[in-house]
């Protein structure tokens, strides 16, 4: 009768600990919303309204004239457009860069992944014997000397996310990426405008090189007629010895500019994935530079805010600072888990009978009492970060603006020196022309010419220097309003996972996201490829 009225009170227990369970889980629902985190918006700085810079812009129209997509296409120069398209396919910065980003979104994953239980399974057997002379077993003892077991059983553990904790810890994961795309972009532009700011300096260094290659001849020139002069007993040999040495100073010259040239031309190899001994962009043989008057707009300066993939970076890293102030403030609450475990367990194969099951479930709470100010010092120490990400926003706005104004006011400016330059080119080729005619005719000395050619030549490498410099400020520019970037490339939360959720293959290499993707073609480890 004892055990009967036992049996029989010990059903109504299990059904009142099963419903305490069933009530903590609902409790656990409930409540998983609290979010500690503040309200987030990002800091309203006030700038102003137009820019002050003297450059291209025209007000008002703050998308007319901006850089779009492929920006470089503007300058006309296919030989260009051919290694922009193969330094973002093969440069393996960038491509090191898109790996970073895949990762991010792998860690999202993961860290997502706490918000569901976590669900195990196992099964096992073993068999034991022992011997049956062992210590204390007695003579005549009838125990067992072999011994098995065999068990399956599966567990569950789930932490509630009560205080948003495990949320909060998520989006920050999210924003991560979301700033890791940000610096892919960052350093996709930063590629395309070095690659693009090299070119116009080895196109530069041609034109120049061709400037010395003309006046070389010019001297070659002068020195025959000074020889003959000398000849004819009508010049003196100082006459010829100063030709000779403008001439040979000029080659002297004309060599390093082919130094320079060969240096600039390796760092381009370098950038399109190619080693700079089997890398080589044949020279131009005219003395100028032949490209179209691009003129990029800068628009109002709130849409540089939605421009720039480093001020989209910082905005992001602000977002994640925020958050991990709900993580700090979270630590303050208990901390609860929920677990269970059933299976079966026999000394045989006869597993799936009831009276073999077993089963156990559970749920614990923790709050720290006392912990020596740690939680305090935590959280104390989050409002400190979030406040340093908002000055580093600020700065990196500030950053931006300079680099506007700066690359609105050289453009400018270079292009009225563009124009001035040409007009001392002008006038210096004049003088040369008139002070060889008057020397030959007896009327000046050999001096003058030197002083004419002299100019002449300054004055024909300075326009080259200036009009390279004019157009790499315009690639400067166009890097410093973005390079047709937009904060809308920015992949969103649904996004970044990296796989479905009962996906298994083609985890090898995840698939591109937001024009973001990673490289496996063999053809990038040949480094003999010619442009």
């Amino acid at each position: 009768m004892t055990a009967g009225r036992i049996l029989s009170e010990s059903r109504p227990v299990k059904r009142r600990r099963l419903g305490c369970f069933a009530a903590a889980l609902l409790m656990a629902t409930g409540l998983a919303g609290c979010d500690m985190a503040p309200s987030y918006k990002p800091v309203k700085l006030v700038y102003p309204a137009n820019w002050e810079g003297q450059g291209v812009i025209r007000y008002g129209q703050p998308d007319d004239g901006a850089p779009r997509g492929d920006w470089w296409k503007a300058f006309g120069d296919p030989q260009l457009d051919a290694l922009e398209d193969r330094a973002l396919k093969a440069n393996p910065d960038l491509q090191a860069s898109a790996e970073s980003f895949m990762q991010s979104r792998d860690v999202a994953a993961q860290v997502a992944a706490h918000l569901y239980p976590q669900v195990t399974g196992s099964a096992g057997g073993e068999k034991w014997k022992g011997s049956a002379h062992r210590l204390w077993r007695g003579a005549g003892s009838t125990g067992p000397t072999y011994m098995s077991s065999e068990q399956y059983s599966g567990a569950a553990t789930w932490e509630p996310d009560f205080w948003n904790a495990i949320r909060n810890r998520t989006l920050m994961a999210k924003q991560s990426a979301q700033q890791q795309a940000a610096d892919y972009a960052v350093a996709r532009l930063s590629l395309e405008a070095e690659l693009a700011w090299d070119y116009m300096a080895l196109r530069g260094l041609d034109a120049q090189d061709a400037v010395y290659r003309d006046s070389i001849r010019y001297y070659r020139l002068a020195v025959q007629i000074t020889q003959m002069r000398l000849q004819g007993a009508i010049s003196a040999g100082i006459d010829v010895s100063r030709a000779e040495a403008q001439l040979y100073a000029t080659q002297a010259a004309e060599t390093d500019i082919r130094a320079r040239r060969d240096v600039m031309e390796h760092a381009i190899a370098v950038l399109v994935n190619a080693a700079p001994a089997a890398f080589h962009i044949a020279p131009l043989e005219v003395d100028d530079l032949n490209f179209p008057d691009v003129r990029p707009s800068a628009g109002l300066p709130s849409t540089l805010l939605e421009r720039r993939p480093d001020i989209a970076a910082s905005e992001r890293a602000m977002a994640q600072a925020n958050r991990a102030i709900g993580v700090s403030r979270a630590a303050f609450y208990p901390h609860v888990t929920f677990n269970a475990m059933t299976g079966f367990m026999d000394n045989g194969f006869d597993l799936a009978s009831l009276s073999n099951s077993m089963y156990n479930f559970g749920a614990q709470a923790v709050l720290p009492l006392f912990q020596g100010g740690i939680r305090r010092a935590e959280l104390q120490r989050s409002w400190s970060q979030y406040r340093q990400s908002e000055d580093e926003y600020r700065s990196t706005i500030l950053s931006a603006f300079q680099e506007v104004e700066d690359g609105l006011t050289n453009v400018g400016r270079l292009k009225i020196e563009t124009v001035q330059q040409n007009s001392a080119v002008q006038a210096a080729l004049r003088t040369q022309t008139m002070t060889m005619e008057l020397y030959t005719g007896g009327l000046t000395n050999y001096l003058d010419v030197v002083v004419a050619q002299q100019a002449a030549l300054v004055a024909r490498v300075a326009l080259m220097q200036v009009k390279t410099r004019e157009l790499q400020s315009k690639v400067t520019l166009i890097r410093a309003l973005g390079g047709g970037w937009s904060a809308k490339n920015l992949p969103e939360y649904k996004q970044i996972r990296p796989f479905k959720p009962l996906q298994y293959d083609g985890l090898r290499t995840p698939k591109g996201v937001s024009g973001i993707s990673v490289s496996t073609d063999p053809a990038n480890a040949n480094l003999s490829r010619q442009p």
